[in-house]
C-alpha cells in the first residue's frame, strides 16, 4: 500500500510540531533538533516538517512512498513513462532514512519523489548537495534535486535518465 508524502519547511519547529500534533492530534512517530514526522494512516500520509535546511518556508516536496521493492518498481515505470526527466539517486540518506529513491518535477516545476525507506539514519541527509526545483527550496537541502531541465547529479551512486 502506497502512503502520500508531503514536507513542509517551517520557521519554529516547536511551534509548528505543536500545531500539527493538535491537527493529527498525534504525536510525531520522529522528533529530531531539526525535523518531526508523522506516520498517520487517516489520512494515509508521511507529513514530515523541517527546520534549518530551507530557505523559503512551506511546501517543499510532494511525493510517494512504497513499502515494498515491487512498489517502487511499479512507481518508477510510471515516472519514466510520464515523459519528463527522472533523476534517478538511488540508495541514499535523507530525513533521517536510508532510502532508494528516484525524483521527477511536474511541468510547473512541483518537486515529486518515489521512495521506499529501508531503515533509520543519525543524520538529516548525507545525500549530495542538488540544486532546488522547486521556489520553496534550499540548494542546501538533501530533498530537493533539479529536474526542470537535464537532470544533474554529482554523486557516484545516482544516474540521470530523460523519461
Amino acid at each position: 500500500m502506497k502512503r502520500m508524502h508531503v514536507h513542509v519547511g517551517v520557521e519554529d519547529l516547536d511551534a509548528s510540531t505543536r500545531f500539527y500534533s493538535t491537527l493529527f492530534g498525534a504525536d510525531p512517530a520522529v522528533t529530531k533538533h531539526d525535523y518531526a514526522k508523522w506516520m498517520l494512516d487517516d489520512p494515509r500520509v508521511n507529513f514530515a516538517i523541517s527546520a534549518g535546511h530551507h530557505e523559503v518556508k512551506g511546501i517543499e516536496h510532494l511525493g510517494i512512498q512504497v513499502e515494498t521493492g515491487e512498489e517502487l518498481a511499479e512507481v518508477y515505470g510510471r515516472l519514466k513513462a510520464a515523459d519528463r526527466p527522472v533523476l534517478e539517486e538511488g540508495a541514499t540518506t535523507c530525513c533521517y532514512a536510508k532510502s532508494e529513491k528516484n525524483w521527477i518535477s511536474d511541468p510547473d516545476g512541483v518537486v515529486w519523489e518515489t521512495f521506499f525507506t529501508g531503515g533509520d539514519a543519525t543524520v538529516y541527509g548525507e545525500s549530495p548537495t542538488l540544486t532546488a526545483a522547486s521556489l520553496n527550496a534550499s540548494s542546501e537541502t538533501c530533498c530537493a534535486p533539479a529536474l526542470r531541465e537535464a537532470p544533474v547529479c554529482n554523486s557516484s551512486n545516482a544516474k540521470s535518465t530523460i523519461g
